[in-house]
């Protein structure tokens, strides 16, 4: 797989009728490795290991329903009161990250009303804190640290 702007990360594989797996920590299970699940396992370990996100808060690639619609989302990290602190979208490497992928994620956000959003494609990180006033998002250079959150509880 494609290196990746992570920092170096350890992953368990497995392989089996010629297709590589990868140990996803949060659904406790072997998935099939491909390009976009190289760059959610990547995200994951790096909200764990680097940000401090402790496993309990994350969820990865759920179900949800927007204008009768269902979708998906790569990952949500919640709080601890159980409100969206933030989503990650994942392309695989080969994707742009455009405007539709910001529209995208704003969709998700519309129902899951987190506070922060990131899109990566694994090369490409955009992090983003959500003003509802304004209903815009402002950039920033990264997320928050864990350990930095102020909760309300």
């Amino acid at each position: 797989m494609q290196a990746l702007n992570f920092p170096k990360f350890s992953f368990r594989f497995k392989n089996s009728e010629n297709k590589v797996s990868i140990f996803d920590a949060i659904r406790k299970k072997f998935v099939i490795l491909q390009p976009e699940e190289w760059v959610r396992q990547h995200c994951v370990h790096y909200l764990i290991e680097v940000k401090g996100y402790p496993k309990s808060l994350i969820n990865v690639e759920k179900e949800l329903k927007i204008n009768d619609l269902k979708k998906r989302y790569d990952i949500v990290v919640f709080n601890p009161n159980g409100s969206i602190h933030l989503i990650v979208e994942c392309k695989a490497p080969k994707i742009k990250i455009s405007q539709d992928t910001f529209d995208q994620v704003a969709r998700y956000n519309l129902a899951l009303k987190a506070s922060f959003l990131m899109v990566t494609n694994g090369l490409n990180h955009y992090y983003c804190v959500m003003n509802f006033e304004t209903e815009k998002y402002d950039f920033l250079k990264d997320i928050p640290d864990y350990n930095t959150l102020d909760f309300e509880i």
